[in-house]
């Protein structure tokens, strides 16, 4: 049964089961080389998730969805990171918007109506875009140098930012800004992405998720109304802000999803390759199959971590340490299983005609995602030692 959002519109019930995300991940894995060799948008696939029901499964009750427990964006971004983890990201940002507000309502409340009223039927994006070519990632600290200035109707909102996830692609950009008030304030503005004043400059070059669309936007006095924006007192707001904890857990997920994309090759890959010199294939071979146990292993230990920490998250026990440690864990795991199965193989592991090298592209670039490792290490070290 579809869920009835405020505005009438149904908004149509995730898929969520075995069969269905699995199905859903065949048909992102088969656009995603694609994607990946000429850097283009990937819509095929975002459409897909959009039909899945995943773009607005985290949609609160209050405005007409289910939400998503975090048992289950375990499942989802697992799936959508084997088929194609470029699009998984693009539903993650997405995603987190909606718990974020569900969780702390920001939006004017018209103008999230006419966002769901338009998710119910075709892809609507939306993300933070936070970063700054200077200031690199809030994270670390530090006021943006894009502006809001107050004007007679709103706001006028000029700067340029770096590593915005979804350019092309996002509906509404909401623009991590500083005013220019006496007094100022920061938070983020919500800027419609179809303004003539907004500029995707195409700086993505990246060694992975090539799809992500993760180019630098320039906002050229870009006016919004008064409410697209409520501002808090500079320091009265932490840098990056605790995210809902059922999303905690997708964008590492996601990255353990890359890893299980790798492991499925391998076994293909394995029982296909018969050297002359041996014979048979080498999936006979002891040296491959404990390879392929020892990435499974590592597969095996992110996922028992994923799901640990969701069930206690859906519990509502989840210890906060947990939450920043659990990227750390399972990243290094995902990382760790594809270089295992990369190295394995030789010439093969990095020829682009195979999917390994990509997969192992992609799975790097779970290290840039915060918390990075050495954030999360500094915050569980401080609190065991202040105890």
């Amino acid at each position: 049964m579809s869920a009835v959002t405020t505005t009438g519109r149904a908004l149509g019930e995730p898929r969520l089961t075995p069969l269905e995300l699995s199905a859903l991940t065949r048909t992102l894995a088969a656009h995603a080389p694609n994607h990946d060799l000429d850097g283009s948008f990937p819509w095929p696939g975002v459409e897909a998730a959009h039909d899945a029901g995943l773009l607005t499964a985290t949609v609160g009750r209050r405005y007409g969805g289910r939400g998503l427990s975090a048992r289950e964006a375990v499942d989802v971004y697992l799936a959508l990171g084997e088929g194609d983890p470029s699009v998984a990201l693009l539903v993650a940002m997405t995603a987190a918007q909606h718990a974020v507000q569900d969780a702390a309502p920001f939006w004017p409340e018209d103008l999230y109506a006419r966002v769901l009223a338009e998710s119910a039927e075709r892809p609507v994006l939306l993300n933070a875009v936070r970063a700054e070519p200077e200031l690199g990632a809030p994270a670390r600290g530090g006021l943006p140098a894009t502006t809001a200035h107050r004007t007679s109707g709103g706001w006028s909102v000029s700067g340029r930012k770096g590593f915005a996830t979804g350019s092309e692609g996002l509906a509404y950009h909401l623009v991590w800004v500083v005013t220019d008030e006496a007094e100022p304030r920061v938070g983020h503005v919500i800027v419609p992405g179809d303004d003539p004043r907004v500029t995707v400059v195409p700086t993505w070059d990246h060694l992975g998720m090539r799809a992500s669309s993760t180019h630098d936007v320039i906002y050229d006095g870009v006016e919004v109304p008064f409410e697209n924006f409520s501002g808090a007192p500079v320091g009265t707001v932490p840098n990056n802000p605790t995210l809902p904890g059922a999303y905690s857990v997708g964008v590492p997920a996601l990255y353990v999803g890359v890893a299980r994309a790798a492991l499925a090759a391998f076994g293909e890959f394995a029982r296909e390759r018969v050297p002359t010199s041996l014979g048979r294939p080498i999936a006979t071979l002891e040296r491959i199959q404990s390879t392929a146990g020892e990435a499974s292993a590592q597969i095996r230990t992110a996922e028992l971590v994923l799901a640990a920490v969701a069930a206690d998250i859906d519990a509502g026990r989840a210890n906060p340490a947990d939450l920043g440690l659990v990227k750390l864990i399972t990243s290094r795991a995902a990382i760790s299983a594809v270089e295992t199965l990369v190295a394995s193989i030789g010439n093969a592991g990095l020829t682009r005609s195979l999917p390994f090298e990509r997969h192992l592209r992609d799975v790097l670039c779970a290290r840039p995602h915060p918390p990075q490792d050495d954030a999360a290490l500094l915050a569980t070290g401080r609190s065991i030692l202040q105890s």
